[in-house]
């Protein structure tokens, strides 16, 4: 190997600890996992999902149930044939493969068409309990709280003022620029394990901003504010990213940890603003 060579790999190496300290360090990748049991024992939050849970959990059982028909076996083949004497985790790979793929296909239907408005709500809700009302204000209406109503926060969310034309996604070409991405990364998980991985960590970096579009949005961050308030917590962002992008793998409850990590980044940008402040 050539000292060039060696040079680059060397500070390839050096690059993916540091990323993998700023990440560890960060602790950004438990607000996913927070989201889940902050949803779980707040059910005036539910609203905003049960609203949209039949649809949603059809079109990802749909989706899973038809590309583990229809690809399954072809794609099994073609990783058997790419993985040679670790061929024998062949049926893994393409398991964890076919379930990225329908995990990656739902997201984005689900996100563009059916929950972007339930997204904005269940992010907002939980900014409101955090206090933070002075913020979501500046994006939509806010109701005094009304006795005798259930559902708590969610009964003073109003009208909206600002509203995202997809949430994380930047309107259609952005929807679309995604799911073109995400197709061309799933060659990835060819790689037995260390491909999922790749893929985690590659579509996590991307995803973890994505995650406080609404957030950047209350703010009022220009493209350029929100480029270098997400560069200075690169490693909490993709924490934060890679953890959701995890979640939502999971065959047929996907669409639950939409919501759960929506909950979790609204936590985690509640007790950034508190810091900021």
């Amino acid at each position: 190997m050539s000292d060039r060579a060696k040079e680059a790999l060397r500070a390839q190496s050096a690059n993916l600890a540091a990323t993998a300290h700023e990440i560890a360090f960060s602790g950004a990748y438990l607000y996913p996992f927070k989201g889940i049991f902050h949803l779980a024992s707040r059910p005036p939050l539910y609203t905003p999902l049960l609203h949209r849970s039949l649809q949603t959990l059809t079109l990802g059982l749909s989706v899973t149930t038809s590309l583990f028909f229809f690809t399954y076996i072809p794609q099994s083949a073609v990783v058997a044939l790419l993985t040679g004497p670790l061929a024998f985790l062949s049926p893994l790979t393409t398991a964890l493969l076919v379930l990225t793929e329908s995990a990656a296909l739902t997201h984005f239907l689900a996100r563009g068409w059916i929950l972007s408005d339930a997204l904005i709500d269940i992010f907002d809700a939980v900014l409101l309990e955090k206090g933070c009302e002075a913020l979501v204000s500046r994006g939509r209406e806010v109701k005094k709280l009304q006795a005798g109503r259930g559902d708590g926060v969610v009964s003073r969310l109003g009208k909206l003022l600002k509203k995202p034309r997809f949430v994380g996604e930047g309107g259609l070409s952005g929807w679309a620029a995604g799911l073109a991405r995400s197709v061309l990364l799933l060659p990835l998980n060819f790689v037995p394990l260390v491909g999922t991985v790749g893929y985690v960590y590659v579509a996590g970096k991307k995803a973890g901003p994505g995650l406080h579009e609404r957030y950047f949005q209350l703010r009022g961050l220009s493209e350029r504010e929100r480029e270098e308030w997400v560069e200075r917590r690169r490693g909490g962002y993709t924490g934060l990213g890679m953890a959701s992008v995890l979640l939502e793998m999971v065959p047929f409850v996907s669409i639950l940890f939409e919501f759960s990590n929506a909950v979790g980044a609204a936590l985690w940008a509640a007790d950034l603003e508190k810091g900021r402040k």
